[in-house]
């Protein structure tokens, strides 16, 4: 892919991922899902995920964790959007982040909730701290709850085709330069 900087690339590979990922239970929620699953209105996500690649606290750390970085506020948070599952299945699918995932959590397993906050605020700019908001940042806005507050256009379904605007051009010959 020429003229493409590596994080473009690794951006565009993402993406792919997450498209395989809305094919999984789980993934209702992102904009590449079915078309019946986009038209049904925003649910909470069923709490029957199976993680693919963490442990049970793993996964619960890992869900706590997304919800400091995109809290609920006036808006769905990272946790409403299932963001730790597509970060499941984004460290299944890729074995480069597997191990810093599982080193990072570690320290968390065993640590309440308000802890659990302290100590990623202690560790922001981490290496770890870095993986953890890229991929929740990422997962959450290619969600349809993140894609609905970005006001993403390609959301919207229309009943008829927008009429062009030119309606005394319709040739749109008033576009075109003489050379």
């Amino acid at each position: 892919m020429a003229n493409q900087s590596p994080d473009r690339r690794q951006a565009l590979e993402m993406l792919a991922l997450a498209t395989a990922a809305s094919r999984f239970p789980g993934f209702s929620r992102w904009i590449c899902a079915p078309q019946h699953a986009m038209q049904e209105s925003v649910q909470p996500r069923p709490h029957t995920y199976a993680p693919q690649f963490f442990s049970p606290p793993e996964f619960e750390a890992l869900d706590q964790l997304t919800d400091f970085i995109i809290p609920r506020d006036d808006t769905p948070g990272a946790k409403d959007a299932g963001v730790a599952e597509f970060i499941d299945f984004m460290a299944a699918s890729d074995a480069k982040i597997q191990q810093p995932f599982r080193e990072g959590l570690r320290p968390f397993l065993k640590l309440a909730a308000a802890q659990q906050n302290e100590r990623l605020h202690a560790l922001d700019g981490s290496p770890f701290f870095l993986l953890m908001r890229r991929y929740t940042v990422m997962g959450y806005y290619t969600s349809r709850m993140g894609l609905e507050q970005l006001d993403y256009p390609g959301l919207k379904l229309y009943s008829a085709s927008p009429g062009c605007p030119h309606s005394g051009d319709p040739e749109h010959r008033h576009l075109v330069t003489p050379s």
